[in-house]
């Protein structure tokens, strides 16, 4: 069965926590309850710029994918940033994680964007031979700095 690929919405709340667990565990970091909770409203809320796709099987969310648009000083419009997917890993390699990023095409589609722009860790062999089908690797090196 394919996955039926949707906007999130309030009654998915006890599902995503889970997926949303599941995605920190994957990174082996904890966020307070109180992120957990403010990034849940910000996915909601429709004058906020956080957006979220879920995957639905038989009834049950498998994946999620969070994004939201970042404005570029090299484009007129938004490129579409893909901040966090997640597929639950009794589903993976059946074409779930691959839906969700097809599915934001429409999205980038709807709101100008000609771009749709991700991250993950060099090590995640897994989802990176996903990505490798579907977009090119950036010859670019990220640096983050934290800010005291």
């Amino acid at each position: 069965m394919q996955a039926i690929i949707r906007p999130l919405n309030s009654n998915d709340r006890e599902q995503w926590d889970a997926l949303w667990l599941g995605y920190l565990h994957f990174y082996k970091t904890d966020l307070p309850k109180e992120q957990t909770d403010l990034t849940w409203h910000r996915l909601l809320d429709k004058n906020f710029d956080m957006h979220a796709l879920v995957a639905e099987l038989d009834g049950s969310l498998v994946g999620l994918a969070h994004y939201s648009f970042t404005l570029s000083s090299w484009s007129a419009n938004p490129d579409l940033f893909l901040e966090d997917l997640f597929v639950s890993a009794d589903v993976r390699r059946r074409g779930v994680g691959k839906a969700l990023i097809l599915a934001l095409d429409e999205e980038a589609r709807s709101a100008g964007s000609g771009k749709i722009w991700w991250e993950t860790h060099k090590d995640n062999q897994t989802a990176r031979s996903l990505y490798n089908t579907l977009a090119e690797l950036s010859e670019f090196v990220r640096y983050s700095r934290v800010v005291d």
